[in-house]
């Protein structure tokens, strides 16, 4: 089976992004299937081009790179211009591969225009839905105009509509898609726990010495807005005022609002957060193994209720509990699977009580580490979520 699967963000451990797509084509290669990756070059990825477009190969995974560069600190009219870019030259390749199965995942929701050429061209389109677009935009305040909200919601509706198949990353995305759209072939397939990577231990690592000794509360990922970062910052200063050295509040990733809370932090003298940039999956591991907790905060919208954090995945592999702020499906799974606490998304109060309780009570850390561990593979792992969802695409490759 020929798959081409049309998604910006490609990379692979050697970045510092998430690898999803890049985990699930290996294993479809290696079981005998062609799979062809169109991507654009984004920041926190290792992925680079020469050219206009670049043919690069990773692992058998054919990669056709758009030498369109995607960053999070760009103006929000430059990333959705850099998003149609992509777009439009992507569309060269929905009109000219072989594909039996052609996947467009989302967001931004732009990448349908290419998954729609392919269909237009007679080719069987899967939608994979990352994020809830466009509600995410509309809550978050980004989209605001009344005539391109509709548009919006009817460009959704089409590429949903044009699907064979609808491939969500969590269970609520795909209830709101069933509940909205009524499509009959919608299915969940979440972002796995790569054991093989953050589940062996990392032998000969060392912390920084800001961090020795301490018991580190960690986030990875972007620093902004919709991550809540000011929530993180907010309890650093409860946690200090409150003679709570012992606890570190680590930040490894970049975004918008990195500097801001540099300079905050340098002006409130707080010696229990700390920003570390960018690095590779592979050099995060350590970081991650070696703590205390993982923070998982997202701003209180309805809309960030449906999402599938990597970040939850890879601390669930490294055996690591969650503290995190979303009300649906996740904060079902941590009550059900006892692998973790949800807090409330505006209260640093609580977050800082939360890491002093976990702090204070390391038997009872330390087990919720274990059964977090422990789900990681049975649940989420890789290998069988890779084969869950190959199972689809083969079934709509055998469709008339």
């Amino acid at each position: 089976m020929k798959v081409v699967y049309f998604y910006q963000y490609f990379s692979t451990p050697k970045g510092s992004w998430g690898t999803r797509v890049y985990e699930f084509a290996k294993d479809w290669v290696n079981k005998g299937h062609e799979v062809t990756v169109v991507t654009s070059v984004y920041y926190k990825s290792d992925i680079k081009a020469e050219g206009l477009i670049d043919r690069q190969n990773f692992e058998g995974i054919d990669v056709r790179i758009i030498n369109v560069e995607i960053n999070n600190k760009q103006p929000v009219l430059k990333r959705i211009w850099t998003f149609l870019q992509y777009s439009f030259l992507s569309s060269w390749y929905a009109l000219t591969l072989p594909a039996d199965v052609v996947i467009a995942s989302s967001g931004p929701i732009t990448v349908g225009i290419p998954g729609l050429v392919a269909w237009i061209r007679g080719r069987k389109l899967v939608f994979e839905t990352r994020d809830l677009w466009p509600d995410g935009a509309i809550e978050l305040g980004i989209i605001s105009n009344p005539l391109i909200k509709k548009f919006s919601y009817w460009f959704e509706g089409f590429c949903y509509r044009a699907s064979r198949l609808i491939v969500t990353l969590s269970p609520g995305m795909k209830d709101d898609i069933v509940r909205r759209h009524a499509h009959p072939f919608v299915i969940s397939v979440p972002n796995s726990a790569n054991s093989e990577l953050f589940g062996k231990k990392v032998e000969g690592f060392r912390l920084p010495d800001f961090a020795q000794n301490k018991k580190i509360a960690i986030y990875t990922g972007n620093i902004g807005m919709v991550n809540n970062s000011v929530l993180l910052f907010e309890a650093a200063r409860i946690l200090q005022a409150q003679g709570r050295h012992d606890i570190l509040i680590l930040l490894v990733g970049d975004g918008q609002q990195r500097e801001e809370f540099e300079q905050k932090a340098a002006a409130a003298k707080l010696d229990n957060f700390k920003i570390l940039g960018l690095m590779p999956k592979k050099d995060l591991v350590g970081f991650v193994q070696n703590s205390m907790v993982s923070l998982v905060p997202l701003k209180g919208t309805p809309v960030l209720d449906t999402s599938s954090p990597n970040k939850l995945f890879e601390s669930l592999a490294s055996g690591v509990p969650v503290i995190q702020t979303t009300q649906g499906w996740i904060k079902t799974f941590l009550q059900e699977e006892q692998c973790g606490i949800t807090i409330d998304a505006d209260s640093p109060q609580e977050l800082a009580n939360a890491l002093i309780r976990m702090a204070d009570n390391e038997a009872e850390t330390k087990e919720m580490g274990a059964k977090a561990f422990s789900i990681a593979e049975t649940k989420f792992g890789r290998d069988y979520l890779a084969a869950t969802m190959l199972d689809a695409l083969v079934k709509v490759h055998e469709q008339k």
